[in-house]
């Protein structure tokens, strides 16, 4: 419910949004697709996020791509944990979203608003 209420909202926002569904397929489709971000679920099944992000930063074609993690645990060391899997950002759930598209569009380089 919250990631189709999330690619919702940022479909409203001018962005163009794919969604997988676990981190085997989230990597499969950033091969194929070549986005500009990825919001990476850190607990998703198969192949969860930390591990896909690695998989992710590790690779020539996608280690460019920036990754914001997302995850309902806000335990310390957790950011420390996304940093070191490759995540370019952080941000716990339930999102709010105007600080998750303030840290999208700093990512992308637009300015908020706009």
């Amino acid at each position: 419910m919250n990631r189709d209420m999330l690619s919702r909202r940022l479909a409203r926002k001018g962005y163009e949004v794919v969604i997988a569904i676990d981190g085997q397929q989230g990597i499969d489709m950033a091969r194929s697709e070549t986005p500009d971000l990825i919001l990476m679920d850190m607990s998703l099944p198969v192949l969860d996020g930390w591990a896909a992000t690695r998989e992710l930063k590790a690779a020539p074609d996608t280690k460019a791509i920036p990754v914001i993690a997302l995850t309902a645990h806000a335990m310390v060391g957790d950011r420390e944990k996304a940093v070191e899997a490759g995540c370019d950002d952080f941000d716990i759930k339930p999102i709010e979203f105007p600080r998750l598209l303030e840290k999208i569009e700093t990512l992308l380089g637009r300015k908020a608003g706009s």
